[in-house]
């Protein structure tokens, strides 16, 4: 029994890290644990413990291998080893706990394989998280590091303590605690293996969520991120292509004439992180973009624009390409992928356009430089064409040295050119050289970087109108994506995905408020139409300015998707294969619609 008690005892040993990280992650994410009653949060305890058994015996077998070849091999240490072993892990997944709690506070979903999509900038990496409570983390990550390590050497939880030779005995009870294992590896002795929908009981997320098995999700994330199967298949493939067509084949358009002529010079700035929740001009706080509302008054207002997803290179080819979000995935970090997307900067250079693209950071971040050249931009800029005076923040270069370079550069271009610019100033850790509101919370650091980035842009546009560019010239303002803040959002709600879109410019005639639903997926489409030229490539993409397109935006998040009309929202999560969010009275018969969508589109990702 004491052998048997001492191969127990380690496998539980694990078992009860697993639910004191999950009480860890309820206590940091208090604000959200107390909306959730006393029995949902015991249910995420019991429907997690799977999850727990499942991991915690992944993590026993090599212990457990290594005693079975020491019941043939008496002689053989070991004990060293699966100390070496079990203190690594220790340390290796309380370190993914902290990284885990303060980055589901940005990205609304447990880490898993994400991260490492940006290893190869460590240091945009580290700057993008700068602003967590490194502090309190550090005290948490030392605090699981110290109690565990201590637990396990002082209680000497190991199967390996000296004993007597080992017999026949040893052997059999190491061969029975070895294939017990392969049970809760499994989940159970049920026909389907263990999956993420397992632990989803809830219709809040971030129950579900909280009963997710950290390493568990990491290394399934990890095995299946290459997958060539489609996780949204919904419905038979013939049937969903012909719903997401009835979406686009709306018959002859019907579009509004919005410049004086068909070869503008075309300039697209890209806000990072400009939720509509800081833009009074499309129902946001009053006196955070006062530029942008005044750029807006006099010129064209889409009020009701939504990013395709959460992420500033997912934006980038939803604004340039016109091409939806995978949700599990992002096309941009697969070059022979994107060397087969279409583009507005591809198009245009067909059209005797020169293209180019401005950014004051490190373009080689999230692979962003890659799909631009594939995508047919022939000049980049980035941070290192600044002199190192001009690189003052964490990020590269703030926004007011990057829109000048900008500025100065267009004005040397052969035209027509199509020239995009995106900001940066406004991403975390929001150090701008600019103090307009008082507070020194996320959120009112936040809104700071936003109001200068905002003044930045209101110093371009007023310095543009200055030159003989102006008369001729289109500019496209828009987001790259939305933001939780302010407000906390959930991952999924609309609000967190709602942006400005607004167009102005000497050579634009058409002034005003459109009230049309829409994505960055049709920004490309509704420019090729005023330009008159084919925007046959861009099937994703409606016109904003045909009064015969339909009124709807699709946007995607971890997993899961949402779905607006004019007369309301609805969000789905994928892995529990249910509603989360609705617009009250909302005809859910229409959920097939995004359901076709996602389909459809994550098999077109496919095949590229």
């Amino acid at each position: 029994m004491k052998r048997f008690a001492a191969f127990f005892s380690y496998y539980f040993f694990w078992i009860i890290f697993f639910i004191i990280t999950r009480a860890l992650f309820l206590f940091y994410h208090i604000h959200l644990t107390n909306e959730l009653s006393f029995q949902t949060i015991l249910k995420t305890f019991f429907y997690g413990f799977r999850m727990d058994a499942s991991a915690a015996a992944y993590i026993s077998v090599l212990p457990f291998l290594l005693y079975l070849i020491k019941s043939i091999i008496p002689d053989l240490r070991v004990r060293g080893v699966v100390r070496i072993y079990t203190i690594a892990l220790i340390v290796i997944i309380s370190f993914l706990t902290i990284a885990d709690l303060e980055l589901y506070t940005d990205w609304g979903f447990r880490l898993d394989a994400t991260p490492l999509k940006y290893f190869s900038t460590p240091k945009e990496m580290i700057t993008s998280i700068s602003s967590s409570p490194w502090i309190v983390l550090l005290i948490i990550f030392a605090f699981l590091c110290f109690l565990f390590i201590f637990l396990f050497r002082y209680f000497n939880i190991s199967p390996f303590r000296k004993r007597e030779r080992p017999a026949l005995l040893n052997l059999l009870i190491a061969l029975f605690m070895t294939a017990f294992l392969f049970i809760p590896i499994r989940g159970g002795i049920q026909k389907i293996a263990l999956n993420i929908s397992d632990v989803y009981f809830s219709d809040q997320l971030f129950a579900d969520h909280a009963g997710i098995n950290l390493p568990w999700n990491i290394i399934y994330s990890l095995l299946n991120r290459n997958s060539e199967t489609n996780p949204f298949e919904y419905f038979d493939n013939r049937e969903a292509e012909s719903v997401v067509s009835s979406l686009y084949n709306t018959g002859t358009k019907k579009i509004t004439p919005a410049l004086d002529t068909t070869r503008p010079n075309i300039i697209f700035i890209i806000m990072e992180s400009f939720t509509a929740k800081w833009v009074s001009a499309v129902g946001g706080e009053v006196g955070v973009t006062p530029n942008l509302d005044s750029i807006a008054a006099n010129g064209l207002l889409f009020k009701n624009i939504y990013a395709a997803g959460d992420r500033s290179e997912k934006g980038q080819v939803a604004v340039l390409s016109g091409y939806p979000n995978q949700a599990i995935r992002s096309i941009i970090r697969t070059p022979t992928k994107t060397r087969n997307l279409p583009s507005l900067a591809g198009v245009l250079e067909s059209y005797g356009y020169t293209c180019s693209y401005t950014y004051g950071g490190e373009l080689e971040f999230a692979n962003i430089k890659s799909y631009l050249i594939n995508v047919g931009f022939k000049h980049l800029v980035s941070k290192y064409d600044f002199p190192i005076s001009e690189r003052t923040t964490s990020w590269g270069v703030h926004d007011q040295f990057v829109f000048g370079r900008f500025l100065s550069d267009i004005q040397k271009e052969k035209q027509p050119f199509f020239s995009a610019i995106f900001s940066l100033s406004s991403h975390e850790p929001f150090d701008v050289p600019l103090k307009h509101f008082g507070g020194s919370d996320e959120t009112d650091k936040f809104k700071n970087s936003v109001y200068y980035a905002d003044s930045v842009l209101g110093d371009f546009i007023g310095k543009l109108k200055e030159t003989p560019l102006w008369k001729n010239t289109l500019v496209v303002i828009t987001a790259d994506h939305g933001h939780p803040l302010p407000g906390n959002d959930p991952t999924d709600v609309p609000s967190k995905f709602h942006i400005p879109l607004v167009f102005t410019g000497g050579a634009l005639t058409l002034k005003g408020v459109i009230n049309k639903t829409g994505s960055q997926t049709d920004i490309v489409t509704t420019v090729l139409d005023q330009l008159h030229i084919p925007a046959e490539d861009f099937h994703w993409g409606k016109d904003l300015l045909d009064s015969s397109s339909r009124s709807f935006a699709f946007y995607d998040f971890n997993d899961g998707f949402g779905w607006i009309t004019d007369k309301g929202y609805i969000t789905f999560d994928n892995v529990s294969r249910r509603i989360i969010h609705q617009t009250p009275g909302y005809d859910t018969t229409q959920l097939k619609i995004p359901k076709s969508y996602m389909q459809v589109s994550y098999a077109d990702y496919l095949k590229r």
